[in-house]
């Protein structure tokens, strides 16, 4: 937060890499939080998801998967198909098939190396192709 809104972009740095990586934050979530920060529930309290014991300043990794696996479920979903890492994994798809910018992806994940980001991805060579025959020179 900054004054009286929420930003826009924000970092997280990555618990495997310890690497910031930056996000875009949706005017739908950014309204969201602000009105769950107005709210009683967080007066005097430091993180945006406190954990429930008195112990954890913050809710863990596990509790944030099972909070997405009660979502997904919530929603008829099945919640062997759609998990924490595999919302991350399909946002970045559809940023690639969009776009078919592999560095903008890399980017946007945090990868050092573009190879990274090709296998997370799973790109082949004709996805590869695909787009550089969309592409007039």
């Amino acid at each position: 937060m900054v004054g009286d809104h929420v930003r826009e972009r924000v970092s997280v740095i990555q618990s495997k890499t310890q690497r910031p990586v930056q996000f875009e934050v949706s005017e739908g979530t950014r309204d969201s939080i602000w009105n769950w920060v107005c709210s009683p529930a967080m007066l005097a309290v430091t993180h945006l998801f406190p954990s429930r014991f008195h112990d954890r300043p913050h809710v863990s990794t596990r509790q944030y998967a099972r909070i997405v696996r009660d979502w997904v479920a919530a929603i008829g979903l099945d919640p062997s198909g759609h998990g924490t890492h595999s919302l991350r994994r399909t946002k970045a798809a559809l940023i690639y098939r969009k776009t078919g910018n592999l560095r903008a992806v890399q980017l946007l994940l945090g990868h050092t190396k573009v190879d990274s980001t090709v296998r997370y991805l799973g790109v082949e060579l004709e996805d590869a192709l695909s787009i550089a025959e969309k592409i007039d020179i």
